[in-house]
């Protein structure tokens, strides 16, 4: 026989149930809302952030983060600089640049890649096979874009006069087709960007060859995790908890890669689940290899540093004695 509930068990019952509904209540306010821009179009290289959103690991640090895509490195830091994104994802050489330039108030506080994936897309049928002879040929660009950073540089170590080369601005969305359909010459992609923008150009009855800046002597420092100089000074504890989900969302990935990629798409149905395994595998290269096993995640070595500052000083001719430590800081990685 089924007993009704008393009074005075419903009285005993409702502070429980007060206090269990205080407590969701408090973890929904403990979620910090922080808006995180990447660097371009969200591809398998961007599958650990977005797969980890939709697993719940950066709620699990206490972010209630939304990401959006890129529009270059440069675009990421101006915005990220101006108070329009919290974090984002930008070429160190972008926030190096516009620190010793402008004093944009954006600093790296990891890297993400610890070499160079830079490269030129050029069709095969196009006869180009290296860096030397482009002058007078149109390469795709987007505003801010690190490529053009650097490639006066990756241009002389060639034999390739820098100036002569027609630089046509568009979106990094619309590069492939420009590309496929000949209207350019050449792209800048990471070369971890192939596979997929290989399949396309092959429907287009196009196949593409890869000239990564690597060749040329590029053992710098590239893609970085950046935040602004208010954020480090006035949301430490935010930019802890940012960074430790940015570290477990690549491990995480590393070791699930399929739930990453089925997860990314579900958020970016455009991603074929095959671009985005290949474009994943390719990217985790640049993250975990010899040099992070030694250094840490995110760490920025004293002499990387130098290094990466004198190439992006001589490219952009700037003076090579500024202190490019004045655009890191490092401090709040999570110590493993």
């Amino acid at each position: 026989m089924s007993r009704r509930p008393t009074l005075q068990g419903l009285l005993l019952k409702t502070p429980l149930v007060l206090a269990a509904a205080l407590l969701l209540s408090l973890g929904a306010q403990a979620q910090e809302k922080v808006r995180f821009q990447t660097d371009w179009v969200a591809s398998g290289e961007h599958a650990a952030y977005y797969g980890a959103w939709s697993k719940g690991i950066w709620a699990q640090e206490g972010l209630d983060i939304t990401i959006t895509r890129g529009y270059g490195s440069g675009d990421t830091a101006a915005k990220v600089g101006a108070g329009a994104a919290d974090f984002g994802v930008s070429d160190m050489g972008a926030v190096l640049t516009g620190r010793a330039r402008a004093n944009l108030p954006v600093k790296t506080i990891a890297t993400v890649y610890t070499y160079s994936p830079h490269s030129l897309f050029v069709l095969k049928s196009s006869g180009i096979t290296s860096f030397k002879g482009l002058e007078g040929k149109k390469i795709g660009i987007t505003p801010g874009n690190s490529h053009k950073l650097y490639f006066p540089k990756v241009a002389a170590r060639s034999g390739t006069d820098a100036s002569k080369i027609v630089w046509v601005n568009m979106d990094g969305g619309a590069m492939g087709t420009q590309l496929f359909t000949k209207n350019i010459d050449a792209a800048p992609f990471y070369s971890i960007h192939h596979y997929y923008q290989n399949k396309a150009a092959q429907k287009a009855g196009q196949e593409i060859v890869v000239l990564p800046f690597v060749k040329t002597g590029f053992a710098i420092y590239t893609a970085s995790l950046i935040a602004s100089d208010k954020m480090l000074q006035e949301r430490p504890e935010t930019v802890k908890k940012f960074l430790r989900g940015a570290r477990r969302s690549f491990e995480w990935a590393r070791d699930n890669q399929v739930e990453a990629c089925k997860m990314h798409v579900q958020r970016i149905p455009e991603v074929d689940l095959d671009d985005c395994l290949n474009s994943l595998k390719a990217t985790l290269e640049f993250v975990f290899n010899d040099y992070q096993q030694k250094n840490g995640f995110g760490a920025v070595t004293t002499e990387r540093l130098a290094e990466t500052w004198k190439v992006v000083a001589d490219a952009q001719e700037l003076d090579p004695k500024w202190n490019p430590a004045q655009a890191i800081d490092t401090r709040f990685l999570p110590v493993k």
